[in-house]
Parts: structure tokens; sequence; C-alpha cells
């Protein structure tokens, strides 16, 4: 129902996520935001998740959440048919809990499970000393693949989980990596702060983007670990992936939408921010962004995301947050409000109240960054064949644009098969429109059958995916 696409790595192959000690410079003097008493200056062990047989969560009563497994081959994005797909329990005695395969799109039913109340994890008081979600363990298999193990996907109360599931084929070398083991979340785990920044960087001209507009990267290349850690990969991600990956590891899905819009617009500033003044790369770094908390945000490569969040970031992520007379996406900061103060900055368990108090989004953002900050929408979108036509195409429509998607949606039903096939007449109809509702149906959009903002955009994605993997390994 809803796969995205997936991490590459760039080589040396994945090693161990030290513990190191964060640095503090870059040409400035941060000082981290004011905490209680834990220890900021290291990272948690890659993988690291609270010891099995531990706190969890509550008896049920009743409570679920939902999740649904996409599988598809690390080397062509294309999706695996009849994988086997094992759900165990975590503790000191694990039990499986469903066997599931995929189908020709390469996904699973979704499922039920058991998960806490949702009522914790809109509590601060309550989510900081119980566990609000659900964990669990999966264990995939697939002919001609080498069988993967992902430890700790999270499964909150009334949300469905998404989780992704990249299969290296067998004599294609090592996988990324042979295990994933989601860490706790970060409203929940014990991560460093995040060290204090100016909100707008100085900007030199060094070529590398066009300085003089805001762009929408087609990929981020993330860091996974501190910047001075030589031995930490590097991954490049998909820009709106990215961005899920983030806010599902750092705000709860069950939070008020207005929030997590708010939550998900700072998200997107502050990566743009990096983006735009190539804030790493101007000191010598490879990369766009790390995944340290202390210096941007929690990134971890192969954990679930959630639909919730997945489709606020399709329908915003070309906005950014502005201040007036400043070009450059504004270096939006936050901490949690709870076991970290930060003075100005928003505090994501504050912006959850707010939300349920009936503030909207840019309100939240107001009451923490003041009133001159504004939305803001990128100039350009890397990455895309051609742009959003400005108005939703639907029965009757006819032009260059509906061929464009006509032509897309053409090209990825040769690979989801459960889309079908259209002939790219620009002309929008019956069949046109059913193509679209299927493809709506397989990438968890609202099944409208019609052409929005959010369908053009996650169409060229897919195209884009699929076909240029495609022509790399024929």
């Amino acid at each position: 129902m809803k796969p995205f696409f997936f991490a590459q790595e760039t080589p040396p192959p994945r090693g161990q996520d030290s513990a190191l000690d964060p640095e503090t410079s870059q040409g400035t003097e941060p000082t981290p935001a004011q905490e209680t008493p834990q220890d900021p200056s290291r990272e948690p062990v890659r993988g690291s998740r609270t010891q099995p047989g531990g706190l969890r969560y509550p008896a049920s009563g009743g409570n679920t959440g939902f999740l649904q497994i996409h599988v598809v081959s690390i080397q062509n994005n294309f999706p695996i048919s009849n994988a086997k797909v094992t759900i165990t329990s975590t503790g000191r005695e694990p039990r499986t809990l469903e066997e599931l395969s995929t189908n020709s799109s390469g996904q699973t039913e979704e499922i039920s499970l058991a998960a806490p109340p949702e009522s914790i994890s809109l509590n601060s008081e309550e989510a900081t000393t119980v566990r609000p979600y659900a964990e669990y363990d999966l264990q995939i298999e697939a002919p001609g693949f080498q069988t993967l193990t992902i430890n700790g996907t999270e499964i909150l109360s009334g949300s469905t989980a998404l989780q992704p599931v990249a299969l290296t084929p067998i004599g294609e070398g090592q996988p990324p990596a042979e295990m994933v083991t989601i860490p706790d979340h970060t409203l929940y785990g014990t991560f460093p702060p995040k060290i204090a920044e100016p909100e707008i960087k100085p900007v030199s001209e060094s070529g590398e983007i066009v300085l003089s507009r805001v762009v929408v990267p087609e990929t981020i290349i993330v860091h996974d670990g501190v910047p001075t850690d030589r031995t930490a990969k590097n991954y490049y991600v998909p820009y709106r992936d990215y961005i899920k990956n983030v806010a599902s590891s750092e705000i709860y899905s069950t939070w008020p939408e207005p929030t997590i819009l708010a939550n998900v617009l700072a998200i997107m500033s502050f990566t743009l921010n990096r983006v735009y003044t190539e804030f790493y790369r101007n000191q010598g770094y490879d990369f766009t962004i790390t995944s340290s908390t202390a210096f941007d945000h929690k990134w971890i490569y192969g954990r679930n995301i959630f639909q919730s969040i997945s489709l606020i970031v399709d329908e915003v992520f070309d906005n950014y947050l502005s201040r007036p007379e400043v070009r450059q996406p504004i270096l939006t900061q936050y901490c949690d409000g709870k076991r970290v103060q930060c003075p100005n900055w928003m505090t994501q368990w504050g912006s959850c109240s707010l939300g349920e108090q009936g503030y909207s989004a840019i309100q939240i953002l107001r009451h923490f960054y003041g009133d001159s900050i504004y939305i803001n929408t990128a100039e350009q979108i890397s990455g895309i064949p051609a742009s959003w036509p400005g108005a939703e195409l639907s029965i009757g429509d006819s032009g260059s644009k509906v061929q464009q998607i006509q032509e897309q949606l053409d090209a990825i039903a040769t690979v989801y098969s459960a889309i079908p096939r259209v002939s790219p007449d620009g002309i929008f109809g019956p069949a046109t429109q059913r193509s679209v509702s299927a493809f709506q149906s397989i990438f968890g959009l609202p099944q409208t059958g019609t052409i929005d903002f959010r369908t053009w955009y996650r169409i060229s994605h897919i195209y884009v995916s699929v076909t240029r993997m495609a022509e790399l390994y024929g």
C-alpha cells in the first residue's frame, strides 16, 4: 500500500557508529541547550535500545496500531513478491505473532498489533517513564536475496507504521546492514541535546549550489555520526524520505495534525538551511547533514515511518520558514521541552500541547520563534521530470501535462503490475483515472483518482526511482 524508496550508501561498507565526543566548533562558539542531568557529550552507541526484559508498556487493553511492510531489491528498487515476513515479539521470550507474504507490489497486508494506549504518547510526564509505543522484530526472507532482520519497529496505537525493507541479492556483496536495529525514539531515549547555533548563517558563493534561490534537493547526503567521525558511513537519501525518517524519529504520529505540520516545517527549514549555506561542505566535509542530535537531527537507517507524517511531508515538502529580508531558510532549532530546555526555540512537547488547544501550525511556530516567522515556498524542486501544473488534473483534462503523467504512470506500471497500463494520449479519461487510483492505493494516498500536488510529485519520485535504477542495472 505505501512503499517508499531507500537510502543508498557510499563506500566503504557499513561500520558501527562509535560513541564519540561531539566537537562544538566549526568556526562558531555554540553552547548546548540546557538540560536535566545526562551526558550531552556522547552519542549513544549505534543501534542501542533498552535491554530486553525491561519496562515495555502496560497491557494493551484493546489498543492497537497498524503495520505494513514493503520489500524491494536494493539493487533497483523493484518490488519483491512472495517474500516471507515473520513478526515476533520482543523481550526475553520472543514468540512468533504473524507470518506474512508480499504481493506483486512487494507489500504485505496491513495488520493490527498491540500497542500502549494512545494517551501515553500525548502526556509528556508519562511518556518519559513508560514507553508510549510497542516494539516488534521482523525477519524478511526471499528466494535469491540475503535475509534481513529488523529489530525494534515502532507501533503507536491508532497509527499506521510503514516499514521499508531493502534486500540485497545473493552474490551482490555485503548489504548495508545485516541487521537493522532501531534505537529508542528521541523523546523516550537519551540523546545529546542540540548545540546552539545562530539561526542565520554567513553564505559563501562556492558554486556547488545556486545560492540566489532556495532549491529543494533531490537527495541529502547523511553522515551517520558526528561530523568528525571518519569511520561513519555516508548515505544518499531522497529528500522527502529523509524528512519522513527524521520526523518519525523525533515526534509522535499520534500528535495533532497542526503540531506534526509545525514540526515538519521546522525540520525542513533546518535541513534546507544546511543545503543552502553548504554548512558542512564549506568546512571540507563531503556530506549535507549528520545523524547526530548534537549537531542536526536523528536519522536512522532502515527505520519505519508513519503514514500520518508521510502524508503531511508529501503535501508541504517544498515549504520552509523565512523571516523578512532574509534569503536563506531559517535554522529552526528545537528541543523536547521536558528534559531539555531551550529558550526562544520550539519545544516538541510544548507544540503538542498547543496543537491540542487548537493552535494552527503557523500559530505554534510564531509562539516559539516570534511573529516575524512565515512559511515560504522553494523556487525549484530538483530531480523531477516536470513541475506541478498548479491545478488538479482529472477526468476531461487534456494536454502535455496529462501526457507526461500518463507516460510516468505507464512506466511505473511495468514494475508495479497492480497498476493498469495507460496509453499516453494526453487525454484524462476513465483508464487514466483507474491507473491513478491504483497508484494512490499502493502508495498510501487518498484514492481520489485525480492528480493533486501530492500525487503528482509522488508519481514523479517513484518514476525517477524505478527508471533510473533500471537504467543502471538493466
